[in-house]
């Protein structure tokens, strides 16, 4: 019996590959509406809590800043222990929001822990009903991955309501979500007082250029959802993951988790984005390093691959919208969306 070569992970150890049936088309992604200067947007905080008044304001400033009009969502300034209220609370904003026909896009306040709890009190009749983007990262991918199976519609993996939102990122946001642009994206070059810049580098582990879907988010909030109802086919996708304070070993068992469920085996293509603060805890001798993890993942799989791409824990990040088809190039480390993610 032969086994499939892109189940094989880098000396771990295989697993065998079931007859594949005929791909079946998936239906059609809706495009949500394009944002439009004075265009009001919701605002919720499906994780972790902000119990300053001041950062809210500022969060506030942020969204007029953008041209748009900011609705706190009922229950934006509550507290349930590490969460923003209780789960049945910040499930019925994010349910709330999507009803309200005067709230053209959804954004998340900032990420945390949460947003997994409140999926099974979603309202996915209602969600589809209404499609508009929903914009954040981090803990918010649990969201992503749930609309990605259950809505069908585009949403946008990019920087939170709270984030800092300098020129790259809000440029970035701008084309894909008011302009209904089709960008191509790389990282932005260092600009280090060094004969050889450092920042802005990317790895290859896999040459070439691949198209597919973009799926992914934060890795950590993905390998928790394997084997649950709430994630999308992955088939054929190019999945691009992130993370932060994860030290390799954490990073090495949940890409494990991602190929012994099958995922890893069905993509046309990976970015690994920024891992902030991913570096090993004291001394490290004998151990390996997040790229030596990740060529052991990745390189085996025979498809391109890179890391370094611009998103993650980071200022300066790309928009991402989720389902869009796109082009990446694992030699020049870019990402080229081939069509609007809007309509």
């Amino acid at each position: 019996m032969q086994m499939d070569r892109r189940a094989w992970m880098g000396g771990m150890g295989a697993t065998l590959v079931a007859a594949k049936a005929p791909p079946v088309a998936p239906p059609a992604l809706v495009k949500p509406p394009r944002l439009r200067p004075g265009d009001m947007v919701g605002l919720i905080e499906p994780a972790g809590f902000t119990d300053d008044a001041f950062d809210l304001a500022l969060v506030m400033e942020t969204i007029r800043a953008m041209g748009l009009v900011p609705k706190p969502a009922a229950h934006l300034a509550q507290r349930h222990g590490y969460l923003a209220g209780r789960d049945a609370d910040r499930a019925a904003d994010v349910n709330a929001m999507f009803a309200d026909r005067q709230v053209k896009a959804v954004f998340a306040v900032r990420g945390g822990w949460g947003c997994a709890r409140i999926l099974p009190f979603l309202d996915f009749a209602t969600i589809r009903a209404n499609p508009k983007l929903l914009v954040g990262f981090s803990d918010i991918t649990a969201l992503h991955l749930a609309f990605a199976a259950k809505a069908g519609f585009t949403t946008i993996h990019g920087p939170n309501a709270a984030s800092s939102w300098g020129k790259f990122s809000w440029d970035a946001f701008r084309a894909v979500a008011f302009d209904g642009a089709t960008p191509t994206f790389a990282s932005p070059v260092g600009v280090e007082d060094r004969l050889v810049q450092r920042t802005g580098r990317i790895r290859t582990f896999g040459p070439g250029k691949a198209t597919g879907r973009l799926i992914g988010g934060n890795l950590t909030v993905l390998a928790a959802l394997m084997g649950t109802p709430w994630l999308p086919d992955f088939t054929g996708a190019i999945l691009f993951v992130e993370d932060i304070g994860e030290q390799p070993y954490r990073i090495d068992r949940m890409l494990t988790q991602l190929a012994l469920a099958g995922v890893l085996g069905k993509l046309a293509g990976v970015m690994f984005g920024q891992c902030t603060d991913c570096g090993p805890s004291g001394a490290s001798y004998g151990g390996f390093t997040l790229s030596e993890v990740l060529q052991q993942h990745l390189a085996p799989l025979g498809i391109p691959a890179f890391q370094g791409a611009p998103f993650g824990h980071v200022a300066n990040q790309i928009s991402l919208p989720v389902g869009i088809r796109a082009e990446m190039d694992a030699d020049a480390g870019t990402i080229r969306l081939l069509e609007p993610a809007v309509s």
